[in-house]
């Protein structure tokens, strides 16, 4: 038995219209000229890793847009809290009142007694070490003591002639409270706070005497950065620690750069203090340059060759005059049996020298020996690197030097 299922098939049929003869399509037109098959394109393979990458390069290039947006959002907000540090002290007369005084205070004994006690605990306690460590190598004595190590014996630490200075942001740190009633009344004390008035800090009004040294943030660091992680405070409480350790050392010490050479002769900073800066550094003093003897017969070319090999330092004194190492060099076989005297450039007359000042700098002699060298001091005197500097001091010269020594020279 047959069985009828419906038949499927995509034609459409459309009922009630009269039929149509049916038109085959069109085919496509032929080409006039026909030609050798040519291979066709490759369609590029399609890979889904590509798709992939592309994805991690925008998600890598995202993550470094927020972090660099991040780093630049805590370096703005920090610098705008230095900003408005630096206009408080420009236009409000209590804080620049409080740090003329705790100057005042650390600077009372002319740096002959006493020291400067620097108190902290937390971040504030980092800073205050900090702090120690730069008002030492500026030459201001400086020590740090924990309050709760203080309450333990740590006391003696603090003499009669010291200076207390507490490091709080809040202004009422419990383990700086509960030290302050031990302290001499007779010390002074600074607090370094966030606090810009004095009835707001309970240090002060716990010891009315204290010296307000105001650190204040523009901002609570929560709102800058949602979390009130010391940033922002820290920076200013260390900015403003730097600034009284500089006033002070400059107020103590006529010259702090040598201070803090003479307290700071490692490392980097340590080479650089101790790289010859002036004339007086390089130069070759007259006593250590051997002479002929003025007994002896006019030399010739060879006994000052011999003199020059056997000197330290390469020079030679005949009489007034004085030969250089560079000009010896230049000495050749026909010289050797010459008199000195008549032996061209060789001892040059002390007239012909060219005086310097022993505290000149070397970069500024070097400068004008590039120009050439025309020396302000003594008059106008052409150089080049064979001359001969005359170093004086205190009227007299103390030394010599050849003037190609400076022609490179670089601070």
């Amino acid at each position: 038995m047959v069985e009828h299922q419906p038949v499927h098939n995509s034609e459409v049929y459309l009922l009630g219209l009269t039929p149509r003869p049916t038109i085959p399509p069109p085919s496509p037109p032929s080409p006039s000229i026909l030609r050798d098959a040519e291979p066709s394109a490759a369609i590029d393979e399609l890979c889904l890793d590509d798709a992939e990458d592309f994805e991690d390069r925008l998600e890598a290039s995202s993550l470094t847009k927020q972090r660099i947006s991040g780093a630049i959002h805590v370096l703005n907000t920090e610098a705008t809290a230095l900003r408005s540090l630096t206009h408080l002290y420009k236009t409000d007369t209590a804080a620049a009142r409080g740090f003329d005084a705790a100057v005042g205070a650390i600077t009372r004994h002319n740096g002959e007694q006493g020291k400067l006690v620097i108190i902290g605990v937390g971040k504030s306690g980092h800073i205050a070490k900090k702090l120690v460590a730069t008002f030492n190598s500026l030459g201001v004595h400086a020590t740090f003591l924990h309050p709760t190590e203080a309450l333990h014996g740590d006391l003696g630490k603090i003499g009669k002639h010291d200076t207390v200075l507490f490091i709080t942001f809040s202004g009422k740190t419990p383990e700086l409270l509960t030290l302050l009633p031990h302290l001499d009344a007779a010390l002074p004390v600074i607090v370094l706070t966030s606090h810009t008035r004095r009835d707001e800090c309970e240090l002060i009004q716990r010891r009315q005497d204290t010296i307000l040294l105001s650190a204040p943030i523009h901002e609570s660091e929560t709102v800058s950065f949602g979390v009130s992680a010391p940033t922002t405070s820290t920076t200013v409480a260390l900015a403003l620690g730097d600034a009284l350790a500089v006033v002070v050392a400059q107020e103590l010490h006529s010259t702090v750069t040598s201070v803090f050479a003479k307290n700071h002769p490692g490392g980097a900073i340590g080479q650089a203090f101790n790289k010859p800066r002036q004339i007086r550094d390089i130069v070759v003093p007259l006593s250590e340059i051997p002479a002929w003897p003025q007994s002896s017969d006019e030399p010739c070319g060879a006994d000052i060759l011999k003199l020059g090999y056997d000197s330290q330092s390469g020079w030679v004194r005949i009489g007034d005059a004085i030969a250089s190492p560079g000009r010896i060099r230049r000495l050749n076989t026909a010289h050797l049996q010459w008199p000195v005297s008549t032996i061209p450039n060789l001892a040059i007359e002390r007239g012909e020298w060219i005086s310097i000042r022993a505290d000149t700098r070397i970069s500024q002699a070097a400068e004008w020996l590039r120009r050439p060298l025309k020396s302000p001091d003594y008059g106008e005197a052409g150089c080049n690197e064979d001359s001969i500097l005359a170093v004086i001091e205190n009227g007299d010269i103390i030394g010599v030097l050849e003037a190609g020594q400076l022609s490179g020279w670089q601070e």
